[in-house]
């Protein structure tokens, strides 16, 4: 995947473009939760990360109680996505593939704040459904897939949802990153209406030795309503068959439970939790509270309210497919962007540069003083 030495350098590269491989792609994707961005040049088969940026902006704040992005909700995320314009001016990027989540999809007001985000920041976001989030998810995590497993379950908690993909490990080992980004074999997936933000509204007002369970038998129900839920999950308790965990949800968990003092991707990224571990972490959580959760390194303040329901979601799938162990990946949609951008072809750009359904087209955004900002060859559209 990224050179992981690079990765630990992000944010300490300067704009120059001066000994470049190639070109820099960016990746930005605007969550229910989180804006995150990433900044990368082709390097081999993969590419080597460049820069990146995350921010919690909460666009989804408030969504399941309105139906509507809130005004603090839309400040905070166009000072987000300000932010990452900066960045992407300083370092000269032309290519550029931004995308909008469950947010924005369910936001009666989501194709209306799109328009608005391009005219203040010039940057152009298109609204994906839940089934390419899934396609990209994966793609982003295809090396973290066990040499001995034969399927594995992706597992992507979001702030709006869930996406799980239930993928056939052996063929996507063999073709590849390419290969995933021409075909990805995934076997079955679903969308959950389970995410961190939106369980924690649902579910806040309880006292937390109240709300834990009630979010665990909520999750449960939701997952058992799924029509491919019997089928994954024997497939799931085959020996080898592992879960990915791909969320701040789990790398969070990761770090707690190798009691990182401050958060390591290059600790994280990659690692393995068996169960009973995953849930001793829990219980630590638990058992802390609110206000000793904020004190934890890799957790903090802003994570900390909503640490229990992204826990919930993830007890609640292992509980359901019982995969031995979840290998953790610090990486996901803007990985797998990035890679679909670099080596999807340029036969696939063109079906994504239509507008649907007054939603914004995908393309590149065009940051002043940034170079090839016209050429979107390198994109792959839904």
């Amino acid at each position: 995947m990224a050179d992981k030495k690079a990765a630990n350098r992000r944010g300490n590269r300067r704009g120059s473009r001066k000994g470049r491989n190639g070109p820099l792609y960016a990746a930005v994707d605007l969550g229910t939760n989180n804006c995150r961005l990433l900044v990368a040049e082709p390097w081999g088969k993969s590419f080597r990360v460049v820069d990146s940026h995350s921010q919690i902006a909460r666009l989804g704040e408030g969504l399941h109680e309105t139906g509507r992005l809130s005004d603090a909700a839309i400040e905070r995320a166009l000072d987000a996505l300000k932010a990452i314009r900066r960045k992407l001016k300083h370092h000269g990027v032309g290519r550029v593939r931004c995308i909008a989540t469950e947010a924005c999809r369910q936001a009666e007001n989501g194709p209306e704040f799109i328009r608005r985000v391009h005219e203040e920041t010039g940057l152009t976001f298109k609204i994906i459904n839940a089934k390419e989030e899934a396609r990209l998810a994966t793609i982003g995590c295809h090396d973290l897939m066990a040499e001995d497993a034969k399927t594995v379950l992706v597992v992507d908690i979001g702030g709006g949802s869930t996406e799980l993909s239930w993928v056939n490990a052996k063929v996507a080992r063999e073709g590849g990153s390419h290969g995933l980004v021409k075909r990805a074999p995934i076997q079955d997936w679903t969308s959950l209406p389970l995410g961190v933000v939106t369980l924690h509204e649902r579910f806040g007002h309880l006292p937390e030795e109240e709300a834990f369970p009630a979010m665990l038998a909520h999750c449960g129900e939701v997952i058992k309503a799924w029509k491919g839920t019997e089928r994954v999950s024997r497939a799931m308790a085959a020996r080898g068959s592992h879960l990915i965990g791909t969320s701040g949800t789990v790398t969070c968990l990761a770090g707690v439970h190798l009691k990182l003092e401050r958060y390591r991707r290059d600790r994280v990224d990659g690692s393995w939790m068996s169960r009973d571990e995953a849930d001793a972490a829990v219980k630590l959580l638990r058992d802390l509270g609110l206000d000793g959760r904020a004190t934890l390194p890799t957790i903090g303040e802003e994570r900390a309210s909503l640490m229990l329901s992204g826990c919930a979601i993830m007890q609640s799938i292992w509980d359901a497919f019982p995969g031995e162990r979840m290998r953790v990946g610090d990486r996901g949609l803007r990985e797998g962007l990035l890679l679909s951008m670099m080596y999807g072809g340029k036969g696939q750009r063109r079906r994504g540069s239509r507008r649907r359904n007054g939603q914004a087209s995908t393309s590149d955004a065009s940051p002043a003083g940034a170079s090839d900002s016209n050429d979107r060859s390198a994109e792959a559209s839904p």
